[in-house]
């Protein structure tokens, strides 16, 4: 298997090492034949090329089964003309849509180890949390046309078709499927179009899934309410712009950003793979970032792409014993509570993976 690595900028690099860490560790008592790419994208390969997307990159990413990615951009590129050399919007961006990446899995799981550093009162996440967010992720505002902005009038269109949408619900579905078996529809139909054939659209695919429950939250109630009472949610399934801010703040209930994982995918087993968090600038080279979100991709990557179930598990568990250790990094640490550093805990979640004898070999 062919694996792209992409670490980006700012404490890309460092949270990145500790993911290839793991995946090597795993490779190794599961007898995986992996092969490791590394390549730019991002600020550094703007700095490198001129393109924050080389061509090589781009073709690396396409001969490759999967993408481990760290973060791009940063205040240094914010500025940069024409727009769409910026690493969001020039990288991140085509890359989902060059590889027909539709669907953005986030899970916001909060260990009941965790429960401290949750935004959330103890008592609405003690038993712990555990939901998803299918987010769309190739259509909407991000990719709509027209375009404009002349300075004192802007626009961006919001678009979106049956195909796209019905896709969409399907994969969420399916997830609901595997776990509670209720999916809640999030949009704005009391106000835009798009969100009325979303609607309607997700609840023609629902008579495909007639064990499913299916719900309708407008998306300012849902944000509401996954502050109010996050365990009423099991899945929920939104487009692209409410699922970027909705798993955002599901992230915080789980105690950081620094702890929520991510999986944009295609059709078949492609994905890639990274955490929801950004570059970090402030904080990079000094050792200090949670690689958690990352190792947790790294999960998901050996559950979609490489279909090892068992592999993933192992990864997940050995997450969770470091943090049943008290282990934490500086974003999760309670004040006055000693934290590790990146490399640290990335040796923690090493030295906890199940030996041998307990991850079945090919």
């Amino acid at each position: 298997m062919k694996i792209a690595v992409l670490a980006g900028d700012g404490i890309g690099p460092e949270i990145v090492a500790e993911g290839v860490k793991i995946l090597k560790v795993v490779a190794e008592r599961c007898d995986l034949d992996l092969t490791l790419t590394d390549a730019r994208i991002g600020g550094a390969a703007y700095d490198a090329t001129g393109h924050p997307l080389p061509p090589e990159t781009l073709a690396l990413c396409r001969d490759s089964d999967a993408i481990l990615l760290g973060a791009v951009g940063g205040p240094k590129y914010d500025t940069i003309e024409p727009p769409d050399l910026r690493p969001e919007r020039g990288a991140l961006l085509p890359l989902r849509k060059h590889l027909g990446l539709f669907a953005n899995l986030r899970p916001a799981i909060l260990s009941p180890a965790l429960a401290g550093a949750s935004s959330l009162r103890a008592d609405l996440v003690e038993k712990g949390l555990d939901l998803l967010v299918v987010r769309e992720l190739t259509g909407g505002l991000y990719f709509g046309q027209p375009k404009s902005n002349d300075g004192t009038r802007a626009v961006d269109t919001c678009v979106y078709t049956v195909p796209e949408i019905t896709r969409i619900a399907q994969v969420a579905f399916q997830a609901a499927r595997k776990r509670g078996k209720r999916l809640c529809s999030v949009d704005k139909a009391n106000v835009l179009e798009t969100s009325r054939l979303w609607r309607a659209t997700v609840h023609e695919v629902a008579k495909e899934y007639g064990d499913v429950e299916v719900t309708d939250m407008l998306v300012d109630n849902c944000a509401m309410q996954l502050v109010r009472d996050p365990r009423q949610f099991d899945v929920i399934v939104t487009e692209n712009l409410f699922g970027d801010i909705l798993s955002d703040e599901a992230a915080m209930l789980t105690g950081s950003l620094g702890m929520l994982p991510s999986a944009s995918l295609g059709q078949g087993t492609f994905g890639l793979y990274e955490p929801c968090h950004g570059s970090a600038p402030d904080i990079a080279g000094r050792g200090i970032a949670n690689p958690l979100a990352t190792i947790l991709s790294v999960a998901m990557l050996l559950r979609y792409s490489l279909q090892r179930e068992d592999a993933a598990a192992a990864v997940e568990a050995a997450v969770a014993g470091a943090l049943e250790q008290g282990l934490r990094t500086a974003d999760i640490a309670a004040p006055g509570e000693p934290s590790v550093g990146t490399m640290a805990m990335g040796d923690a979640v090493a030295a906890l993976l199940a030996p041998d004898d307990d991850l079945p070999r090919d």
